[in-house]
């Protein structure tokens, strides 16, 4: 079994999930909430450090037509920056409709919980069995 972290990537929070290719199951793990990259960047590389995962799973946000915008490009900078950094591969998820199976939750830090979302939809549509 290989641990595998999940990450919904926010320019103020980034949510992070965990599960492993054994129950491909996933659950909210952490919310890093630092003022700078620095420290967002630190809290990652301490929860990396511990976990040790195989694999990063990033959400990767599009519009509903499957169109890029801002975020999505920031995404995908992130997917990279956690490859180069810690040297842990990365798959990108598609994560358009993530947010709605939590959007009635308004106000609540739930960028925790949508990781475990994206990263349970990378267990059951693109991981292998």
């Amino acid at each position: 079994m290989k641990t595998v972290l999940g990450f919904d990537f926010g320019l103020r929070r980034i949510g992070v999930a965990v599960g492993n290719t054994g129950l491909r199951q996933a659950q909210p793990l952490s919310i890093i909430d630092a003022p700078t990259n620095d420290g967002k960047f630190a809290a990652l590389g301490a929860l990396i450090a511990e976990w040790q995962p195989a694999l990063c799973v990033v959400g990767l946000p599009s519009h509903p037509d499957g169109a890029e915008h801002e975020m999505t490009v920031r995404c995908r900078r992130f997917a990279n920056q956690l490859h180069g950094r810690y040297g842990v591969d990365t798959v990108l998820v598609d994560e358009r409709y993530s947010s709605a199976v939590l959007s009635q939750r308004r106000g609540e830090r739930i960028d925790d919980q949508s990781a475990a979302i994206i990263l349970q939809q990378y267990f059951d549509e693109y991981a292998p069995s």
